[in-house]
């Protein structure tokens, strides 16, 4: 069972903290990790790029000059590739990228993830980042105490005032227990979670 230091919103370490070996101390499966951050990014394409064929461009319905004795190569139309204005060869079309992983391969992929943050020693458990209003400079403040960039900050519900004050920081992300995902915490060079978040993570993930 991995054993964390626990620290407060001034950077000092106020205890320790063990993490449940079934969400943290799992073995990392590198393929299931990178099928999650491809199903994320696949998923999250449009897929709207279109462009027009020989087929569909307007116009060239005769031929541009006769087969033979013009000295010119033949050509059968205005409208092939090789024209301008003709259509393209191989034309992209609407398409869905999107592919599905089963409930359990994303659950063992976020496992995978935390439990490598976990062993890098970047993941940081803060006893509990609270405001009494929404101030960008003090959770700026937080990080820079906690000596951090580039963070995934986990946060419990209900915790708004954190939330919105983090918005406006370059490179710093929010995230609620149940919007984790394998592709922002491999993303961001630390992961920070409350004692209340990774309580509901292993409660959720155990």
């Amino acid at each position: 069972m991995a054993n964390v230091s626990v620290y407060n919103i001034e950077g000092k370490e106020v205890g320790t903290i063990d993490l449940n070996d079934a969400v943290f101390g799992v073995e990392i499966n590198e393929h299931l990790v990178h099928m999650a951050v491809v199903n994320q990014l696949a998923n999250n394409r449009q897929g709207t790029q279109k462009a027009k064929t020989r087929s569909e461009v307007s116009g060239g319905g005769r031929k541009p000059w006769r087969q033979k004795g013009t000295g010119h190569a033949r050509q059968g139309s205005t409208r092939a590739p090789q024209w301008t204005g003709g259509g393209v060869v191989f034309a992209p079309v609407p398409r869905d990228y999107s592919f599905k992983m089963n409930k359990k391969e994303k659950r063992a992929a976020l496992k995978s993830a935390l439990t490598a943050k976990v062993e890098e020693k970047k993941f940081v458990v803060v006893d509990e980042i609270k405001f009494d209003e929404i101030k960008t400079k003090n959770f700026a403040n937080i990080l820079k105490n906690l000596e951090v960039s580039k963070a995934l900050v986990v946060l419990e519900d209900g915790n708004d005032n954190a939330v919105i004050s983090a918005k406006n920081i370059a490179d710093v992300k929010t995230a609620a227990i149940n919007t984790i995902n394998v592709y922002d915490v491999l993303k961001y060079n630390t992961v920070i979670a409350t004692k209340a978040a990774v309580a509901k993570i292993e409660e959720v993930y155990a």
